[in-house]
């Protein structure tokens, strides 16, 4: 008989247990201990693997959520970018109408002067009927006028206002071959110290009127008194006037307003009716009494003028050179006499300099231009 097969049986006919079947027993319950482990392990592994895949879409989420902010920070930066950009180009181009609107303002003041000048030229004592007069440049008397037109010539001292940008200089020479063979180069170095600059050189262009047609008749209101006294009070010689033509038995008529024409030494005396002026200029010489003494005062049609043609032509100054891209490295006066003494030595190819004007960044001014002599600036 083996081991195994060996056991107790009480008196009763139970069988009673041995040390082996304890560990039985006991084997069977961590069995089923082990079991319930293991489930609850299978569990715990199933459970790690839904935190696990949990934790890896939470890491894709917040990758892609570092994606999306990264990406939207991008697109922030550089939508600002653009918005700065183009907020400096909207500045440079108001900057720049700005400088335009200066520009035409000042062509058309300039204009404006031109024309009333024009006016005031036409405002000048001939009796002559009422024609159309042209004016086509430098003229002889009758040049440039039609059959039956009569051709007329002005003194006209030119005076052009010419606007200049920032970090720019005019140089006039003395000699106009000196500044044309400044013009010939586009570029010139200047040295500075230890350092140099190349400057733009430009020719300076104008535009000028070439082409003047005016419409002129004798104003049947209006005369123009000349030969006037010089050394009177100009009040008082109003009212001498005034009182003179204003009586019927000199020819006159009731005075609407006296005008004094500037740097001419003539009046223009304006009449409420239309057949007054024809009645005085009949005479030519008028005897006044102004402070208590006789005046012999000249007495013309007045003639009126407008201008129904004004072409304008191109005009480049001959002795004038324009510097553009002057870099704000040193005061106004310091660069002007360092420009200066630059150009008027003969090895730098520059000669005697008439006259100078620098105009540094940031400022704006006007140049003028006066013609002292014909043909010459």
């Amino acid at each position: 008989m083996s081991h195994q097969d060996f056991s107790l049986v009480t008196t009763n006919g139970e069988e009673l247990s041995t040390p082996l079947d304890k560990v039985k027993q006991e084997i069977e319950k961590q069995k089923v201990t082990y079991a319930k482990l293991c489930a609850e392990q299978r569990e715990l592994s199933k459970d790690k693997d839904s935190l696990l895949d949990l934790t890896e879409k939470f890491q894709k989420s917040m990758v892609t959520l570092r994606n999306n902010r990264d990406e939207e920070e991008k697109e922030q930066t550089q939508g600002l970018e653009k918005y700065k950009n183009r907020m400096k180009a909207l500045q440079e181009e108001e900057s720049r109408l700005r400088v335009e609107v200066q520009k035409v303002e000042e062509e058309l003041h300039h204009f404006e002067r031109l024309n009333h000048q024009l006016k005031q030229q036409t405002q000048m004592c001939a009796a002559v009927p009422e024609k159309t007069v042209v004016f086509t440049g430098d003229v002889d008397v009758g040049a440039g006028a039609g059959t039956g037109a009569r051709a007329c010539s002005f003194d006209m001292k030119a005076r052009i206002v010419y606007p200049m940008e920032e970090g720019t200089a005019l140089v006039t020479f003395e000699d106009e071959e000196v500044a044309q063979k400044i013009m010939s180069v586009e570029q010139q170095g200047i040295i500075f110290g230890d350092c140099m600059i190349r400057l733009q050189v430009k020719p300076v262009q104008f535009l000028v009127p070439s082409h003047i047609k005016m419409d002129t008749h004798v104003c049947p209101r209006r005369i123009l008194v000349s030969n006037l006294p010089k050394k009177v009070e100009e009040s008082r010689l109003m009212d001498r006037l005034e009182i003179y033509f204003q009586k019927k038995r000199n020819g006159g008529g009731e005075v609407e307003s006296i005008d004094i024409l500037p740097d001419s030494g003539s009046v223009v005396i304006t009449f409420v009716e239309e057949n007054v002026a024809k009645s005085l200029t009949g005479t030519e010489y008028h005897e006044v009494d102004i402070e208590k003494k006789k005046h012999r005062l000249r007495v013309t049609p007045f003639l009126n003028g407008e201008v129904t043609d004004l072409q304008m032509r191109t005009s480049v100054s001959r002795r004038t050179v324009l510097l553009t891209g002057i870099p704000d490295i040193m005061d106004r006066d310091s660069m002007q006499d360092s420009l200066e003494i630059f150009f008027q030595k003969g090895g730098n190819g520059g000669g005697e300099v008439d006259a100078i004007f620098y105009n540094p960044v940031g400022h704006s001014t006007l140049a003028v231009f006066e013609e002292d002599c014909p043909h010459k600036e």
